[in-house]
């Protein structure tokens, strides 16, 4: 196990968040000096933290969490994370990993490959760029200096546990986000079932 630089806590201030559907909850946004890859993510820490506190890490997404592309998931997976978040007491980490890990530009680039016909994973690759290049690292720092070292996940993607476990994060469960399908994600929501092993459970979505 990995013995990971501290990163502490560098600000916390209250921010009022609301959504476009009325829903609204007051979170305090963290942020910290020391993490290793040197990117601006944040945490936000909403209701009352248990012991075992409910966390998600959501990697931001510019089209889908600002701009509400139905390409993705991710606007849908963010309303929802906060009020779970907020009703049960935990964190969510917002980190800086645009396209997992590529950027938004590579992330562009990759969506006109899918236009062509290629999954979101093969699009990646057709770049030259790895199918998945987030690091959860900075995520683990971001957990310690909030003191939390054990925690439920909500997430449907296995590689998060298995990164945090390994990191040194006792991840006790996996709690499965809702599944926001449209006519745009369809295809992108399937690869993910079929490349990464996401928990999923459409019959659509798992059939090969």
């Amino acid at each position: 196990m990995p013995e990971l630089p501290a990163a502490t806590p560098r600000a916390r201030v209250r921010v009022p968040l609301r959504f476009h559907d009325g829903y609204g909850v007051d979170a305090d946004v963290v942020t910290f000096h020391g993490l290793t890859d040197g990117q601006e993510h944040v945490a936000l820490v909403l209701g009352d933290p248990s012991t075992t506190p409910l966390v998600r890490l959501h990697s931001e997404c510019l089209t889908g969490d600002v701009f509400g592309s139905a390409r993705c998931d991710c606007g849908p997976q963010l309303r929802e994370a906060v009020e779970q978040i907020a009703t049960r007491g935990g964190v969510l980490l917002y980190l800086r990993q645009e396209g997992r890990g590529i950027g938004l530009y590579n992330k562009l680039d990759a969506y006109a490959l899918q236009d062509e016909g290629l999954d979101t994973y093969a699009a990646n690759t057709a770049l030259g760029l790895p199918e998945d290049a987030r690091d959860y690292t900075s995520a683990a720092q971001m957990l310690a200096a909030l003191g939390i070292s054990s925690l439920d996940l909500l997430s449907n993607n296995p590689d998060k546990a298995e990164q945090l476990r390994a990191l040194g994060v006792d991840v006790q469960r996996r709690v499965p986000t809702g599944v926001f399908t449209t006519a745009h994600n369809v295809r992108y929501l399937r690869a993910k079932v079929l490349q990464t092993r996401h928990t999923l459970p459409l019959p659509e979505l798992n059939a090969g």
